[in-house]
């Protein structure tokens, strides 16, 4: 087994990482890496109806879209992630207890007695401090977790702060559990750094005649490639979401105004504006530039603040139109 050492922490060169080593290496592989703060969501998930968008935008946060199943999460360099990528038999891969219960064994020697729960999470005490995921391609399964070590818990709090209920879809939603960190509760105190050494040193001894690899200059540019044409796109962030609804009121100086926008591939197929103006035909003006546009708040905040809508809507900041819009 290859432990491929990686000290990039570029969210999506990361997950680009995964997805390439999944389809173009042959044997198994485990390795350990961190990303920058940022907020990556389950494949099937609608993004918008899993993150805060004020504060991602405030926060300058990046929100990636990984290739496995599951629930949204929160990355920072105080979050420790986990990956396996192992063949097998096409009816047996899927098995997160395997992958899981060497995350287990190592904090066991820790002091911290881990429990695997019900949604494939690792709990401490009743609290969540890591989730996983998988995904299978052919004969080979990817399984990757998260280790809530010393992560800023109130930025994870409040990037997946959301109004799930503005959203009527079909996709995966997530279920918040209350979380912790593991550093906490260590009878011997020890950083991030000293404690990814010591699970790379126990992984390197329970799977013997493993050997580390480091990326070529092949691999960094194919990862690189891979990262740009799909990972840093907002095609698949945000894009890929399933079709959805959103409906949403606010309350503004001129009284309350409704929005009712339906979505398709991130593309507004249909909007509606109600409550600020009295002359529809000023609105539905507003409304048509909108239509066929990205549900992303810089592509509208662009056309609500041309000149072409500033004489409809004098009365209101474009901001606030915006955040009745998500």
């Amino acid at each position: 087994m290859l432990c491929i050492e990686r000290n990039n922490t570029d969210p999506y060169f990361n997950l680009a990482a995964e997805e390439y080593i999944l389809k173009t290496f042959g044997g198994d592989v485990f390795m350990l890496w961190h990303n920058d703060p940022c907020i990556v969501v389950g494949k099937h998930q609608n993004t918008l109806a899993e993150i805060n968008v004020e504060f991602v935008r405030e926060q300058n946060l990046p929100v990636v879209r990984r290739i496995s199943g599951g629930g949204t999460v929160f990355h920072d360099h105080g979050n420790l992630n986990f990956t396996f990528i192992r063949n097998g038999e096409k009816d047996k891969l899927v098995n997160f207890r395997r992958f899981t219960q060497p995350i287990i064994d190592v904090l066991e020697t820790l002091g911290i007695t881990a429990t695997f729960g019900g949604r494939n999470d690792l709990t401490f005490e009743g609290k969540k401090f890591s989730g996983n995921a998988e995904h299978v391609y052919k004969n080979r399964v990817l399984h990757h977790g998260t280790i809530l070590f010393n992560s800023n818990l109130d930025h994870l709090e409040q990037s997946i702060l959301t109004q799930p209920s503005n959203f009527s879809d079909k996709a995966v939603k997530s279920v918040r559990s209350t979380v912790t960190n593991i550093q906490h509760y260590l009878t011997n105190m020890i950083e991030m750094d000293e404690f990814k050494e010591l699970v790379q040193k126990y992984l390197l001894k329970v799977f013997p005649g493993s050997e580390i690899y480091r990326f070529t200059d092949d691999d960094v540019k194919a990862i690189h490639d891979l990262s740009v044409s799909k990972y840093q796109t907002w095609q698949w962030n945000f894009g890929y979401s399933p079709r959805y609804s959103f409906n949403r009121t606010i309350k503004t100086g001129v009284g309350n105004i409704e929005f009712y926008v339906m979505v398709k591939n991130g593309i507004i197929l249909d909007i509606k504006i109600k409550g600020f103006n009295d002359d529809y035909s000023k609105l539905s003006e507003i409304e048509l530039l909108l239509i066929n546009q990205p549900h992303n708040p810089e592509a509208i905040e662009k056309i609500l603040n041309s000149k072409s809508v500033g004489h409809f809507i004098k009365n209101i900041p474009p901001g606030e139109l915006i955040k009745g819009m998500f």
